[in-house]
């Protein structure tokens, strides 16, 4: 895995020896070419942030400010890492992503929200991207005419999602990558 392209571009990134699940160089190339050029000067916060590959890319590409949130200390001691070898700067809160969510932001709201929330491996399992969408503090941490790129295992089901319109669904191999504006009224997400 590595730093696809911008200031930190082609330098490797470690994973931490967790079940953690990083993001795929595909997945990440292809979000960030539907992204384009509005990730320049952006302020990025990534839940479930894992290796923080999402926002490390952010940051190279020319995001202004990144806010990393991931709950397993081995993940935090990682990405701390991977910004250093990246020469990248970005707030790190090692916290479980529902507890931050339950404090209003102290920033300005973000542009893109990235979250990368572990995948259903069985029925039963808790479901942390459904979890992720219902809960009513996120809006608050997106600015009006930001995006929550949410990724979930392939043909996971959308709930109901009154606070978010979901405008783009991409397969890549077994993973997805929704697209959503929030404050909107649900559509199906084909």
């Amino acid at each position: 895995m590595r730093v696809i392209a911008g200031s930190a571009g082609g330098i490797p990134l470690k994973t931490p020896k967790t079940d953690l699940r990083p993001t795929m160089d595909l997945v990440r190339g292809a979000i960030f070419s539907s992204l384009g050029e509005s990730v320049v000067g952006a302020h990025v916060l990534d839940l479930f942030a894992g290796t923080g590959s999402l926002a490390i890319e952010a940051l190279s590409r020319g995001a202004r400010t990144a806010t990393l949130v991931e709950v397993d200390r081995k993940a935090c001691a990682v990405i701390a890492d991977n910004l250093s070898r990246a020469r990248l700067h970005a707030g790190v809160l090692c916290v479980d992503v529902f507890r931050f969510l339950q404090n209003p932001p102290s920033s300005e709201p973000a542009d893109f929200i990235f979250a990368d929330p572990p995948y259903l491996k069985q029925p039963g399992d808790r479901n942390f991207g459904a979890e992720l969408l219902a809960h009513s503090q996120l809006p608050s941490f997106l600015a009006p005419e930001g995006l929550l790129i949410l990724e979930v295992a392939q043909h996971w089901k959308l709930p109901e999602t009154p606070l978010w319109e979901c405008f783009r669904r991409k397969r890549y191999g077994s993973t997805e990558s929704l697209f959503f504006r929030r404050n909107a009224v649900a559509v199906d997400c084909e």
